[in-house]
């Protein structure tokens, strides 16, 4: 089922060309990446995807249900979204647990398999053994990591994730890449990431979406198999 379908889509900063007839897809069960050079706008292309930026011109489809008809669930981490100060009280199993319970159930108590998925979350980012420290006694490298060990403990069904890897050794990252790939494949997640590891990633992503462009044109996507 696709998930996203963006087509034709034109992104202008003021009077500047930036994004030009982009168009590009992602369906459940498959784990996608988007890359380009510094400054390829791959940023403004998600922005502009979940309509937290209007396109000049051009059609953004999100599905309004998942696979199973129910309404979709949507993660969005965006590039260094951790900004905790020093004085946040919660621990860090408190604040990846909290994404657990469901809208207006702040009370509920969590299962077994609530708590092992929280468990999960943190062990895919490498923060599990530091699951009792304080939020604002971490560094910003780990407060990244723990706001997407988050995500992962809401589940939802299409992640969409802006170079969540920085800040993590080669060992984190490549299990956190086998972790992405099994929620695509065995769960239908649909995975939708901007990196720069992509050589290291390739192995485990089913497609990539390339942003280049010609000197002095905007960018544009060119859509690359694995």
């Amino acid at each position: 089922m696709r998930y996203i379908d963006v087509k034709d889509l034109t992104f202008y900063y003021d009077d500047e060309p930036v994004l030009e007839d982009i168009s590009y897809q992602v369906n459940d069960g498959e784990f996608v990446i988007l890359t380009g050079e510094n400054g390829a706008a791959k940023s403004t292309l998600i922005k502009a995807t979940l309509g937290l930026l209007k396109p000049s011109k051009g059609e953004v489809m999100l599905a309004k249900e998942n696979a199973k008809g129910e309404k979709i669930s949507i993660g969005y981490i965006p590039q260094q979204v951790a900004s905790f100060n020093a004085g946040f009280p919660s621990t860090v199993e408190e604040l990846v647990r909290s994404g657990r319970y469901p809208r207006g159930r702040w009370f509920k108590r969590l299962t077994k398999k609530d708590h092992e998925h929280v468990q999960k979350a943190l062990e895919a980012v490498g923060m599990w053994e530091m699951r009792h420290k304080k939020i604002g006694e971490l560094s910003g490298g780990q407060k990244q990591r723990i706001s997407l060990a988050r995500i992962f403990a809401t589940d939802p069904d299409l992640f969409i994730l802006d170079e969540p890897t920085t800040g993590m050794d080669e060992q984190s990252r490549n299990e956190f890449y086998r972790l992405l790939r099994h929620s695509a494949h065995q769960h239908d997640k649909a995975i939708l990431m901007i990196t720069h590891d992509h050589e290291d990633i390739k192995q485990y992503a089913d497609r990539q979406i390339r942003l280049v462009r010609k000197e002095d044109s905007p960018w544009r996507c060119f859509h690359i198999d694995r």
